[in-house]
């Protein structure tokens, strides 16, 4: 009896860690059909912030998964692809080139999945000639934006408003809003290296979920084992007493 005693606390210690580090780590979704959120991505008061990377932090609003950034603003997610770390990104005011313009990620653990190139945008007074394609979503009716190479000069009726590195220049070929927002994100213990025009991931500690499983179920079974003996150890103690007292009594009676 004190043998299946003892083998139970033993299993319901390793089933507690198992059933805790599961839940910590388990998938959930914004909405049914939305991109699947997993650490090292959490979401505030849904998912414990003490078990995921700072600056992961993702928002569910309106049936919607977004992401903030300091820098601009709400971009929503539109999914996240962890076996090659690229986090596909909608700009919601449908201008991708704006993002490209003000998003900072150099405080963040994100950089663009694709490779860059340094793009100058330009503020100009009177449109420039057809070889330039002015940016709609950037411009207004007394002023015109266009992307250009940083190596070219800067055209006398244009002010240069920034130079940034950035996936691409605007084509209206190219206008999906989606296209190009793509990022990929480096953790504590990884390498990155650049293959064939894209950024990847080498984990240095590949199964560290596991790992770290494993060592929580070696904590617990070493302190269920301690229990154990610290159980057995006041047992043994309980029983000498008794003998002790048996023996006593037995001289008694004699």
């Amino acid at each position: 009896m004190e043998s299946i005693f003892l083998v139970t606390i033993f299993l319901s210690s390793i089933f507690i860690a198992t059933d805790a580090y599961r839940s910590n780590s388990r998938t959930i979704q914004c909405s049914r059909g939305g991109p699947e959120i997993q650490s090292p991505f959490w979401v505030k008061f849904r998912q414990p912030h003490s078990c995921n990377a700072s600056g992961f932090e993702l928002i569910c609003r309106e049936n919607a998964t977004t992401i903030r950034f300091p820098s601009y603003g709400d971009l929503v997610v539109k999914s996240i692809l962890y076996n090659t770390r690229k986090l596909d990104l909608i700009d919601p005011k449908s201008c991708v080139h704006e993002v490209f313009l003000n998003l900072n990620l150099s405080l963040t653990p994100f950089h663009y999945y694709y490779s860059v190139k340094n793009y100058t945008y330009l503020n100009c007074s009177a449109p420039l000639s057809n070889s330039f394609t002015e940016i709609p979503c950037l411009s207004g009716r007394s002023f015109h934006v266009y992307t250009v190479e940083s190596s070219l000069p800067v055209p006398g009726s244009c002010k240069k408003i920034k130079t940034v590195a950035i996936p691409f220049s605007y084509s209206p070929y190219i206008s999906d809003n989606t296209f190009g927002l793509g990022l990929t994100w480096d953790l504590p213990g990884r390498e990155r290296f650049t293959s064939k025009g894209h950024h990847h991931i080498l984990s240095i500690d590949r199964g560290h979920g596991e790992a770290v499983l494993s060592i929580g179920i070696v904590i617990v079974a070493l302190v269920a084992l301690v229990s154990i003996t610290i159980y057995r150890s006041r047992e043994l103690q309980k029983l000498k007493r008794e003998q002790k007292l048996e023996a006593h009594k037995l001289l008694a009676d004699s």
